[in-house]
C-alpha cells in the first residue's frame, strides 16, 4: 500500500479516535477531538497531493479518499448536532449533499465514467473544515486546557454569534451549490431519465 492510501486509512482510524474522544471519561474531550480532527484534516491535503506529484493515483485512492473525507465530515458534524452546538437541520443538508455526490460517483461508474473532483467541492470541503475547527474551538474554550481561548470567543458587543451564523449559513450555501453544480456538470448521465 502507497503512502497515500495509508494517509487515507489512517484519516479513517483518526475518526474513529475523534468519535471515541467523546465518550470517554477525558478531561479536555474538545480539546483532544480538535487536535485529532485537525491531524486528520491535514491528511486529506497531503495524500492528494503525493498521490499527483508521485503518480501514485490508484483506484483504492479513487474510491477511498472521497470516502474517508465524508466519514471525518459526517461524523464532525453528527459530534456538533449530539452536542447542541448545531442545529440538527445544518447537518441534514450536508450529509444529504455527500449522499447526493456518492450517488452520482456510482451511477458514472455503472456507465464505465470517471468523476474527477471539482474545486467548488475542494472548497466546500475546507469550510466544513473550518466550521468543525470553529465550533470545536469555542468548545474547547471551556475546558482547563484550552482556557485561554475563552476571550476569543465572548465579547462585550457579542460578535462572536455574527462570525458563528455567517461560517454555518456560508458553508451550507457553498455545500448546496457545490452539490448543484456536480449534478448540472454529469446531467448527462441521467439522460435515460
Amino acid at each position: 500500500m502507497n503512502l497515500p492510501n495509508k494517509l487515507t486509512i489512517s484519516r479513517l482510524v483518526l475518526t474513529l479516535v475523534f468519535v471515541a474522544c467523546f465518550h470517554l471519561p477525558l478531561t479536555n474531550p474538545f480539546g483532544i477531538a480538535l487536535l485529532i480532527f485537525a491531524a486528520a484534516s491535514i491528511t486529506d491535503y497531503f495524500d492528494g497531493a503525493i498521490a499527483r506529484k508521485r503518480n501514485l493515483v490508484t483506484n483504492f485512492g479513487k474510491l477511498f479518499d472521497p470516502l474517508a473525507d465524508k466519514i471525518l465530515i459526517a461524523a464532525a458534524f453528527i459530534v456538533l448536532v449530539e452536542n447542541g452546538m448545531l442545529p440538527a437541520w445544518i447537518a441534514i443538508v450536508i450529509l444529504s449533499r455527500e449522499f447526493f455526490v456518492t450517488g452520482i460517483r456510482q451511477i458514472a461508474v455503472s456507465q464505465n465514467v470517471v468523476l474527477a473532483a471539482e474545486k467548488l467541492g475542494k472548497h466546500k470541503m475546507l469550510w466544513q473544515i473550518i466550521t468543525v475547527l470553529y465550533f470545536m474551538l469555542e468548545a474547547a474554550s471551556h475546558e482547563p486546557w484550552c482556557e485561554f481561548l475563552k476571550p476569543v470567543f465572548k465579547t462585550d458587543t457579542g460578535g462572536h454569534p455574527y462570525i458563528e451564523s455567517f461560517i454555518v449559513y456560508f458553508t451550507t450555501f457553498l455545500t448546496l451549490i457545490s452539490g448543484f453544480s456536480y449534478f448540472w456538470k454529469n446531467r448527462q448521465l441521467f439522460n435515460d431519465a
